[in-house]
């Protein structure tokens, strides 16, 4: 097999929100990337594509494992869809997230993009308790509820982790899909999506079911025209995507790249992961 020079593509998937915002945010980053950028950016090199720290284990793991290596051999029946999504991704941060990530870095210190990391992970704590909760780890689900009340107040509304660094609570990560997961809930076909990188039917239904948890949806919506929870959720999530983008810019660029499947690379860690995942939740029980 041989191998060749490249660089891993990332997966982009924005942080979880409603069917309604995230089928008007595709049409929406669509025109305007299609206007902005013209049809001579499919000339450009392609850039890693990573922007959720939930998936970012994925990529590591793709990067790790030579493609045709230790790989499972899964269903794809969109195969063709999923290709096309995939290279979409690609090229969408290598013309737009990548760019705005390096310029607001150079705006925004390295420690200040961290903090604003743990700030809107302390705000998405949500589904993470919702989910420890279904899945009948009442501890973890607890620990959360801990971790939300000291880092928002001992914090300073959660731009700091005192509940880990203080006093040992460490955070607990859980969704929907995972649940549907752990009851025995077919996952369905493997889709790539445009935007939020791989999935299956099973996780794109969690990560929905998630979305609908997110307290901006509920706060914007309160007296106001239904445009305003749209805007609000855009760029609630657009600033999370550029603010963790931002803080993995060169994760991967000095590394050598296997080039033989890329796509089949990320198909195969993404689902790996899914069922490591399950597999350790069980075992908490």
């Amino acid at each position: 097999m041989a191998y060749l020079h490249n660089r891993l593509p990332r997966s982009l998937r924005f942080a979880e929100m409603s069917r309604k915002v995230q089928f008007r945010i595709v049409l929406t980053a669509v025109v305007a990337a299609a206007i902005t950028l013209g049809g001579n950016a499919f000339a450009q090199d392609i850039a890693p594509l990573s922007n959720n720290p939930t998936r970012q284990g994925i990529v590591q793991q793709a990067e790790q494992t030579p493609p045709g290596e230790n790989q499972g051999v899964y269903s794809d029946p969109l195969a063709p869809f999923n290709e096309a999504m995939f290279t979409f991704n690609m090229k969408l941060d290598d013309w737009v997230l990548r760019p705005v990530a390096k310029g607001y870095s150079f705006i925004a210190p390295e420690p200040v993009r961290k903090h604003v990391g743990e700030f809107w992970n302390n705000v998405d704590v949500i589904p993470r308790f919702a989910n420890n909760l279904f899945q009948g780890h009442f501890a973890d689900a607890g620990g959360e509820v801990a971790r939300f009340g000291i880092n928002t107040t001992l914090g300073v509304a959660g731009f700091f982790d005192p509940a880990e660094n203080w006093f040992g609570l460490k955070e607990h990560p859980n969704d929907f899909g995972l649940t549907l997961r752990s009851y025995g809930t077919p996952t369905g076909a493997y889709i790539m999506l445009p935007f939020f990188g791989p999935s299956t039917v099973a996780d794109t239904v969690g990560m929905i079911v998630d979305g609908a948890m997110n307290p901006v949806s509920y706060v914007s919506y309160m007296g106001a025209p239904v445009w305003v929870p749209i805007v609000a959720n855009t760029g609630w999530r657009v600033g999370e995507a550029v603010n963790y983008r931002s803080l993995h810019m060169d994760q991967f660029e000095e590394a050598d790249r296997y080039a033989v499947d890329l796509y089949g690379a990320v198909q195969d860690a993404y689902l790996q992961t899914r069922e490591h995942k399950v597999k350790a939740l069980k075992t908490e029980d």
